[in-house]
């Protein structure tokens, strides 16, 4: 403010009192709205794994390092009186050779040992050594002949038979390449390098790209049936990631059960493509993040994630006064949450676990029914205590459906492998592309929840593929 401007004021000039009074308002409004802005930008700051979505491998170095068990304070590695663990022989019916070492001489007095005198004081000690052959393929040639009929002179040729694969390479070769791809994440350079120096085999990159996509291709029917069991499962874990097609932002859904995995790549997170996944009438029960996609599932049929919670009610205990208190209450409650479910996973007790269970859903109630009143003390808070209000039957499915756990750990742990193939592989390349890795993906994860070898059901797969055979499924 300028003397003349407070001279003005003094001397009793109206308007100029008004302008700077209705300055003053502006500036008031305009530094509140940077006030909330800073709060915003500082909470962003603040991210890190414990109280947001984003995983462990994206924290600032600012970030308090994650709390684990306390350490008993003991040395590393086995302690004193240990009895120690060892790796088991084999039993003689998997020995494939047994060599036998005789002593030359006596330690004691050097006297040698005739051939009459190898007989044993005590039970020989063993010691078994695993070891891999000479690699190598085994190429085969199959050449066929022509021959002239006698009586017409016609020429026919011979016809491959049906077990005979028509690419250079044979089922289990594939299989291998297929699964180094999938299963391990190797590259494609790599394992052009790997096949050479391993198997003796000269491969092109376009080669192991051929036959990565031949082996999608033969499971377009065991993942669309893969697709009907999920659909029609008692209950599915769902969660979904971003993916890369040329570049172009995509998502990978995933639901997965107990024994089964299905995976799609989707344009986006829209709540059409978790339709297309489940299904629109899907009836069973689905465990899931709050993301607004899934809200077309009864509450009654949905198990949000506590995990998930925690991480919020730990964003909200790093804030301030009433909000504080909010997040740590929230948090005091999830923690006795999973003690009673710990406790039930041991015991197996439902009942006990209702008894414990009941207690804190009318605490968390009256906390979240506090904290969605409109006020200013609960303006950073209200709208996620209103948004579990409106889903509170989702909070507790796990208590009354067997098969159904308090966190979506399962469709993360799904996925953890798929984010790490995207990491490295950039995503796809074209729609056929998508295809390929979604079904393989599936069929992936699908055989390590069902303890199968990949290695081996895609061997079954190229075998059946050449010979013209139906598909073995996963479902």
């Amino acid at each position: 403010m300028e003397r003349a401007e407070a001279e003005a004021i003094l001397d009793g000039d109206r308007e100029t009192a008004l302008a700077l009074l209705m300055r003053v308002g502006e500036l008031i409004e305009a530094n509140r709205r940077l006030e909330v802005r800073v709060a915003e930008l500082e909470q962003r700051l603040n991210r890190s794994s414990r109280n947001s979505s984003l995983p462990p491998s994206q924290d600032p170095p600012s970030a308090p390092p994650r709390l684990g068990k306390p350490g008993s304070g003991r040395s590393r590695g086995g302690q004193a009186g240990h009895e120690g663990k060892h790796r088991r022989l084999l039993p003689l019916e998997r020995v494939d050779e047994v060599i036998d070492h005789w002593p030359q001489r006596c330690h004691a007095c050097a006297r040698a040992f005739g051939e009459a005198e190898r007989i044993d004081a005590a039970s020989p000690q063993r010691q078994q050594v695993a070891e891999l052959p000479p690699i190598a393929v085994r190429v085969s040639e199959h050449r066929l002949h022509r021959a002239r009929c006698p009586d017409c002179a016609a020429e026919t040729r011979a016809k491959p038979p049906a077990e005979v694969p028509r690419s250079a390479f044979g089922p289990r070769l594939q299989a291998a390449l297929t699964t180094l791809a999938i299963r391990n994440r190797v590259s494609r350079r790599d394992t052009v390098e790997l096949a050479g120096e391993m198997f003796g085999c000269q491969l092109a990159t376009g080669t192991i790209d051929a036959i990565v996509q031949r082996t999608g291709e033969a499971l377009e029917q065991p993942h669309g049936r893969l697709a009907a069991q999920i659909r029609s499962a008692p209950a599915v874990n769902i969660d979904e990631t971003g993916w890369r097609t040329t570049g172009k932002r995509r998502t990978l859904w995933g639901a997965l059960t107990e024994r089964t995995a299905l995976f799609r790549i989707a344009p986006d997170r829209h709540q059409r493509e978790a339709k297309a996944l489940l299904g629109e009438g899907y009836a069973g029960v689905a465990c899931s993040d709050r993301w607004w996609a899934y809200d077309y599932l009864d509450p009654e049929r949905r198990q949000l994630c506590w995990a998930h919670l925690v991480r919020d009610f730990t964003a909200h205990s790093e804030g301030l006064a009433a909000q504080k208190q909010f997040g740590q209450a929230g948090l005091e409650i999830a923690g006795r949450l999973f003690a009673a479910w710990d406790a039930y996973r041991r015991e197996g007790d439902r009942a006990h676990l209702l008894d414990q269970i009941e207690p804190l859903k009318h605490e968390l109630k009256t906390l979240l029914e506090r904290a969605a009143r409109k006020s200013t003390k609960t303006k950073y808070h209200r709208l996620f205590a209103a948004n579990l209000l409106k889903r509170w039957p989702a909070l507790w499915t796990f208590t009354r459906v067997d098969g159904v756990e308090p966190t979506n750990n399962h469709a993360e742990r799904g996925l953890r492998g798929a984010v790490i193939y995207r990491k490295l592989s950039l995503g796809s390349q074209s729609g056929n592309g998508e295809r390929t890795t979604e079904r393989l993906l599936s069929a992936s994860i699908t055989c390590r929840l069902q303890g199968r070898s990949l290695f081996a059901y895609l061997t079954d797969v190229s075998t059946a593929s050449i010979r013209g055979d139906p598909i073995p499924l996963l479902a």
